[in-house]
């Protein structure tokens, strides 16, 4: 018996061929392969509305390198929004600085697409799934939401500063503000006074150069470390939004205090000329002086070649040094001079009675003792006109000659009695009575005067307390 395989008809035939064709044309015109896998996936976190729908392309320098395939709004916030895309293999790799732009395809048709920027080769590549952070990614800015911010308040708030800026600057100065000015604006307004600035601009903008070229840096990837040093800055705001909120407002404060103190304000900007030319002899000079410190400095890089021999050469001093103030060296002699001195703190306690005395005994030799035998006795006609100290030392060399023995070693005073024609008496005596004899001349008197009683001595007060004695004042007792 014979099989029959059974015929495709034409109809299946047909479908089949346009299957066919459907599949090629889908594929050749960037559908995904089937069963291939859901390709690299990227997500971005964006602040605003996003304005996207699902299937929105995302392009790299205007080519289709994938889409977007979901949205999800971020619970607390009416606007932001996670945007989940799919990217292709030519659109990879994508790297951790990587940026998002929402942009409109056709001018006001609001139809946007995400405009993806990989990133720069230094920084690490991401992984599928991976999250920009919002401060990588940015809105669409439409015509709408520019016209609906500048609401009444906002127009009449933006009349006001152009009106307060075109009266500051045509606004002539009173007699007080030109006083504190530079002559070279005074009696000017502030639009005339910035055309004048504009002719120091040149030095101006040759400084900012050297600033701007002093900003790239000394070496390579300076400008870049310090963009993603930025960046990262920036990231951490954007990561707290109640923090930034809050600069936000104190900034604000900030300015209203300064617009609150407007007169002192504007009279610390018109110290600032005088400022800054102070400030630019100090550049001078400073920049002046750096010859001289790296002459110095060169000068010194030999001293600093030798400093560390002359470590390793002190080194063992030190040693030595150490051993010298130890326990078992110094600390014997310390042991060994303790006795002596408490000994002598002793002595100078004691000494503190001796000291003292002196003192009063020097006080009274300058004040009274030495005072008195400077004075000069007038007892005329036998005064000698040599002070008292000269005359003690002069008698006790006549004394010392007057009591000689027969051997010129004696102690006795001899005194030979002469005669004379001139009758003396002298007073009652208590056991002989008078006593009488002749002298060769009459007798002048006797100075001092002999009292009836001593003069009193105030043991009470110090020697140095009483005034000298006035030897010339004594009365002189006539001659017998």
């Amino acid at each position: 018996m014979r099989r029959h395989t059974p015929r495709v008809s034409s109809l299946q035939a047909a479908i089949a061929g346009i299957a066919a064709i459907v599949i090629g044309a889908y594929l050749v015109f960037g559908g995904p392969v089937p069963f291939s896998g859901s390709g690299f996936v990227l997500r971005a976190a964006f602040t605003a509305n996003t304005e996207l729908g699902v299937d929105s392309p995302v392009r790299i320098a205007g080519v289709d390198v994938g889409e977007v395939r979901s949205i999800k709004h971020i619970p607390g916030s009416a606007t932001a929004g996670v945007v989940t895309m799919q990217i292709q293999s030519q659109g990879l790799p994508i790297h951790s600085d990587a940026t998002a732009q929402i942009r409109s395809r056709i001018f006001l048709e609001g139809n946007f697409y995400v405009d993806l920027q990989p990133g720069t080769p230094e920084a690490p590549i991401l992984h599928s799934g991976a999250m920009l952070p919002a401060a990588n990614t940015s809105g669409p800015v439409q015509l709408d939401r520019v016209l609906s911010a500048l609401n009444t308040p906002a127009r009449a708030s933006l009349q006001r500063l152009l009106r307060g800026l075109g009266s500051a600057l045509n606004g002539a100065p009173t007699a007080s503000q030109d006083a504190s000015q530079e002559p070279s604006v005074r009696g000017l307004t502030g639009a005339q006074a910035l055309n004048r600035a504009l002719s120091f601009s040149a030095q101006a903008f040759t400084a900012s150069a050297i600033v701007n070229q002093a900003l790239l840096g000394e070496r390579p990837h300076d400008l870049s470390d310090a963009v993603a040093g930025s960046a990262a800055v920036l990231q951490g705001l954007s990561e707290s939004p109640s923090q930034l909120s809050s600069l936000v407002s104190t900034f604000d404060q900030t300015m209203t205090a300064l617009a609150n103190r407007q007169k002192a304000l504007g009279e610390s900007v018109a110290a600032l000329p005088g400022l800054l030319r102070n400030a630019d002899g100090a550049d001078r000079a400073l920049n002046g002086s750096f010859g001289p410190t790296q002459t110095f400095a060169s000068q010194i890089l030999p001293g600093l070649h030798q400093l560390a021999p002359t470590i390793n050469a002190a080194l063992p001093w030190l040693g030595q040094l150490t051993d010298l103030v130890s326990r078992p060296e110094l600390g014997g002699l310390l042991a060994d001079l303790t006795p002596a001195v408490q000994h002598t703190s002793v002595l100078v306690k004691a000494s503190r009675t001796l000291v003292k005395g002196s003192d009063v005994l020097a006080r009274c030799l300058v004040n009274t003792v030495i005072p008195t035998g400077n004075q000069v006795i007038s007892d005329p006609p036998v005064g000698t006109g040599e002070q008292d100290y000269q005359e003690l030392f002069q008698a006790a060399v006549g004394l010392a000659g007057a009591a000689q023995n027969f051997d010129g070693n004696g102690r006795y005073l001899r005194a030979a009695v002469a005669g004379g024609s001139t009758l003396v008496q002298t007073p009652s005596l208590p056991v002989n009575g008078p006593l009488f004899g002749n002298a060769v001349l009459s007798p002048l008197g006797t100075r001092p005067a002999f009292a009836s009683t001593a003069p009193p001595l105030r043991s009470s007060v110090a020697c140095y307390r009483n005034a000298a004695p006035d030897l010339n004042s004594a009365a002189t007792r006539a001659g017998p």
